[in-house]
């Protein structure tokens, strides 16, 4: 009986990156590897690194991770798709023609007994107002009408080069400071109800034991390839090692 949830975040599929070159090919590893076990698997947003979705044009860089995920869900698996801060202007092909469940912000589902928050987790601290401001802007569904207008040759390759520079410039702002940041705000949604919270954004893969409930963070999978495990109730954070056992990362714990 397939039992198992899965959980994965910050890709960031589609743009080069030194160092990143092997991230879609263990992605797609990862993939079949969990395909007979898994009953769901959580993308927690920035799967790609810029999402435009036109009427008649899919970016072809897609086509072998989109593949792998529509697999998954022709063997049973439930796919969820959170979206990100890159790849929040989702459209109805990823629902439609992948079979993928679609949420734009927060999403809130029971699995094995455990009540489980998820988020990307852009916007959340107080300091982001700017960034909330700018997010509004983006996710307008006017300006994202009025951006398709652009024909893919042109859209596509400014889109990339915006994107590419938002994530150059955020790339090491996340201090110990703010990651604590996010977790004063995860114990805040324990306190409302939730057994698990589960986030992605920082690209910093760490795991909390709050007085019997857990807030995770799934980091990245770029260059360390981390990934949550929910089996039998228990949440684990792992390190995915391509051909051999993944690595467990010890929760923290706080009282």
């Amino acid at each position: 009986m397939k039992e198992t949830a899965y959980f994965i975040s910050d890709a960031h599929l589609g743009i080069q990156l030194k160092g990143c070159e092997e991230r879609e090919k263990h992605l797609i590893s990862f993939l079949q590897e969990i395909r007979s076990s898994a009953s769901h698997l959580f993308i927690v947003g920035d799967l790609f690194d810029f999402w435009i979705e036109y009427k008649h044009a899919i970016r072809p860089v897609y086509f072998s991770v989109l593949h792998e995920l529509k697999q998954l869900i022709d063997n049973g698996v439930t796919v969820y798709y959170l979206a990100g801060n890159h790849d929040f202007a989702l459209g109805p092909f990823l629902k439609q023609t992948i079979g993928l469940n679609i949420f734009l912000s927060h999403l809130d589902i029971t699995v094995q007994g455990k009540n489980i928050h998820l988020c990307h987790g852009d916007g959340m601290l107080k300091s982001d107002r700017w960034y909330r401001f700018w997010r509004s802007v983006l996710r307008n569904p006017v300006n994202q009408m009025v951006y398709k207008w652009l024909h893919p040759n042109i859209g596509v390759p400014f889109a990339s080069l915006f994107s590419g520079s938002s994530r150059y410039f955020r790339f090491n702002r996340y201090t110990k400071e703010k990651r604590m940041a996010y977790l004063k705000t995860a114990v805040s949604y324990l306190d409302k109800g939730a057994d698990i919270i589960i986030m992605g954004h920082t690209h910093y893969p760490e795991i909390f034991d709050i007085g019997g409930k857990t807030y995770c963070n799934v980091g990245e999978w770029m260059r360390q390839y981390t990934y949550a495990r929910l089996k039998k109730g228990r949440l684990s954070l792992l390190r995915y090692l391509p051909s051999q056992s993944p690595v467990e990362i010890e929760p923290l714990t706080v009282k």
